[in-house]
């Protein structure tokens, strides 16, 4: 830990030599990241998933870098103790190196990111590279990627032929390489997984890739219950507070149009003298135009 309880990037490797699984949570916003930072998880992601369960778009895709930076921004101030990354968005570093370094700078520069995230090898190491060369931690990401969903035949697992297990192995080596300081797996075949990570020196984070990653993540709505879209065979709900935030605001609806709120102990008084004062000045005031 740095002097202010900050986890160090270098701390990652000590967790995965003590086999202590790494805990990263995508979260959003303030009270997000002030609840992941007081449950003790690890890694915070700021994902562009927020395009789909803050901004209710169907996809990644529409999340733009001016609205990842404002979510970023909120996130870091409530996770103070985890390293939060910024995931960079679609259009955001395919370009070219120079603008993905110019927008890696953003995450770090306006939002206070400790590193970001990009998906994909290829044209992306050149990126990573360029990234890290300007003194940015990067995450890397392989497997399910997104952003790329269409050309990878949709939402579904990947690395489910030997070639195709092959060439996601090349890939994951390849970031390692290129200078990331962890990839994330996204619906691996777990013994793909499993070989990933042995094949790699940098920690794996696994989501819906098994267990035999160094450490997993899930996305802070899936968790609790609040997305309600379509959710991944890899998604488990640890808690339903969707449902519970609708009963409680049905709850505050019925109460409201019965008149049973506010009651007595949720108003303001005034002493008697000032409340018989402010009506006297009201003699010649105008009469009611509300029919009551």
């Amino acid at each position: 830990m740095s002097e202010n309880g900050k986890l160090r990037l270098t701390e990652l490797g000590a967790l995965v030599e003590r086999s202590q699984p790494i805990v990263m949570v995508t979260a959003y916003d303030y009270p997000s990241g002030r609840l992941a930072d007081a449950a003790g998880v690890d890694l915070v992601l700021v994902g562009d998933s927020a395009a789909m369960t803050v901004l209710g778009h169907d996809s990644t895709v529409p999340a733009t870098m001016d609205e990842m930076v404002m979510l970023a921004r909120a996130t870091s101030r409530g996770a103070r103790r985890p390293l939060v990354i910024g995931d960079l968005p679609f259009g955001s570093y395919q370009v070219s190196d120079e603008e993905a370094v110019r927008n890696a700078i953003r995450f770090v520069k306006e939002a206070g990111m400790d590193a970001v995230k990009l998906e994909g090898a290829g044209p992306a190491l050149s990126r990573v590279r360029a990234i890290v060369g300007a003194g940015i931690p990067v995450m890397g990401h392989v497997g399910l990627t997104p952003q790329s969903a269409t050309m990878l035949g949709g939402y579904r697992a990947q690395g489910r032929t030997a070639g195709a297990a092959r060439r996601l192995l090349d890939e994951a080596l390849a970031l390692e390489e290129a200078g990331c300081f962890a990839v994330v797996l996204e619906a691996v075949p777990a013994p793909v997984a499993a070989a990933v990570t042995e094949a790699l020196e940098v920690p794996t984070l696994g989501i819906g890739s098994g267990r035999e990653c160094d450490g997993q993540v899930l996305v802070l709505h899936d968790i609790l219950g609040l997305y309600e879209g379509r959710s991944a065979r890899f998604v488990k709900r640890y808690a339903e507070i969707g449902a519970s935030i609708r009963d409680a605001l049905e709850r505050f609806a019925a109460e409201v149009r019965a008149g049973e709120f506010p009651a007595e102990e949720h108003t303001y008084s005034i002493p008697d003298d000032e409340l018989a004062a402010f009506e006297g000045g009201l003699a010649d005031r105008p009469p009611s135009r509300r029919g009551r």
